[in-house]
């Protein structure tokens, strides 16, 4: 790996390029030594270092910091981080976790809307050095009834080069609880399905079968054929190569029924369709992945991409156990048990991040209602993160204390990875 070289600057503003070659940033060490070193340091204690010195807060600020990691430094020293969506994200600062280091770094909070509020089960996926923050679910100010949910079509993107949010073109079709993924090696976002779902309705909103894509070079969403049926808070992912690359969208509710004529309640599916890009876009069915009895709806779903094949290995948190699936059979297969199980099993988060399955809890959590009766002072709630290497099939856990100022509840919060 060669050194920056002092052009690593030219692409910065002007004063902030004059700044940053009269200051020293190691003392006894040339710029472009020290910036080679200072580059190493893993992003999330980026905003910690700013506070050293002028010379540290210029460079860990500069645009070509971040560009410099990415295209220089190998995978194993970029920094596999989580991104964590507490809340709306207009309302409260995502943060992104740097679990090898045990550092938060919180993210400016996303262009606010003064018409729109409570914004839920929107997606969020990272490209690069950027973070995607598509559709949702929320309330609007200007229609009528009120507290019925609206989706959304907005599409927002946060650049870590800039450190800002910019309006992307939205959506052709409103939608929340959607399927969503980045097509492998190309510059293109695949939605599917959704509908105006909201975390405070229960079976409430509607559902659709629209599928776009999304050209991140030209800022344009293309409509493409829809699916074979409604279908909403679906997943999806991709498998194969460019030669035969297929989007899976798995899981998912549909048609509602009634309970007593009066409470609604999901008819959720036990099947998956395929798209194949190659072939027209066009969609085939798969069968059930479970027969009557063995469980009512899919868990959580996270994909673990393998680079020796093109197929990804896909994990679901169903209780304390995790399965696997296995394309061949089209069945799920039990893969291990939680070593700890969680106290409230609805709320546990459930990522895949450096090749591992991250699955977490909150712990030592106090009630607030209670806390403000007893006028106790509210203890510290830790995050647990129980850790699974599916190759070594090996657990790990670590626990750490996050500095989020609003409630984290993983039943409605919103995460997605992301290398920098």
């Amino acid at each position: 790996m060669s050194p920056p070289c002092s052009s690593s600057f030219s692409s910065e503003e002007t004063q902030t390029q004059t700044q940053t070659l009269n200051l020293t940033l190691i003392p006894g060490l040339p710029n472009d030594l020290s910036g080679l070193i200072l580059s190493f340091v893993p992003y999330s204690h980026h905003v910690r270092l700013k506070s050293i010195c002028k010379s540290w807060k210029i460079f860990f600020s500069s645009k070509t910091l971040i560009h410099f990691r990415l295209k220089h430094l190998p995978i194993s020293r970029l920094s596999h981080l989580l991104c964590i969506f507490p809340q709306d994200p207009s309302i409260a600062s995502p943060y992104l976790f740097d679990p090898r280091n045990l550092a938060w770094c919180p993210l400016p909070p996303m262009p606010c809307n003064p018409h729109v509020y409570g914004l839920c089960n929107f997606t969020s996926i990272s490209i690069g050095p950027h973070l995607y923050v598509i559709g949702g679910s929320l309330f609007d100010t200007r229609s009528f009834p009120i507290d019925r949910p609206s989706s959304s079509s907005s599409t927002f993107r946060f650049n870590f080069l800039t450190s800002s949010w910019d309006r992307l073109s939205p959506m052709l079709s409103p939608r929340g609880s959607f399927a969503c993924a980045a097509v492998p090696d190309s510059d293109q976002i695949l939605v599917a399905g959704g509908g105006s779902r909201h975390t405070m309705f229960g079976a409430a909103g509607s559902r659709m079968s629209s599928v776009e894509m999304y050209d991140i070079g030209k800022d344009e969403w293309v409509a493409l054929d829809g699916l074979p049926r409604f279908r909403a808070g679906c997943i999806g992912f991709f498998v194969g190569n460019e030669v035969e690359r297929e989007f899976w969208v798995m899981g998912g509710y549909g048609e509602s029924r009634t309970v007593s004529g009066v409470f609604p309640v999901d008819e959720y599916y036990k099947d998956a369709v395929v798209m194949n890009l190659k072939n027209g876009g066009k969609w085939r069915e798969l069968g059930d992945m479970w027969g009557e009895g063995e469980r009512r709806r899919l868990g959580k779903i996270v994909v673990v991409e393998n680079e020796d094949w093109d197929v990804p290995d896909i994990f679901m948190l169903d209780g304390s156990d995790i399965f696997r699936y296995d394309m061949a059979s089209n069945c799920w297969w039990k893969e291990t048990s939680l070593p700890r199980k969680a106290p409230d099993e609805s709320s546990v988060g459930f990522v895949a991040l450096d090749r591992e399955l991250h699955v977490m809890t909150l712990v030592n959590a106090v009630d607030l209602t209670e806390t403000r009766r007893s006028r106790q002072h509210k203890k510290a709630t830790s995050l647990l993160m129980q850790i699974y290497h599916p190759r070594k099939k090996t657990w790990r856990s670590l626990i750490t204390k996050p500095p989020l100022h609003h409630h984290l509840d993983f039943k409605t919060a919103v995460m997605c990875t992301i290398q920098l």
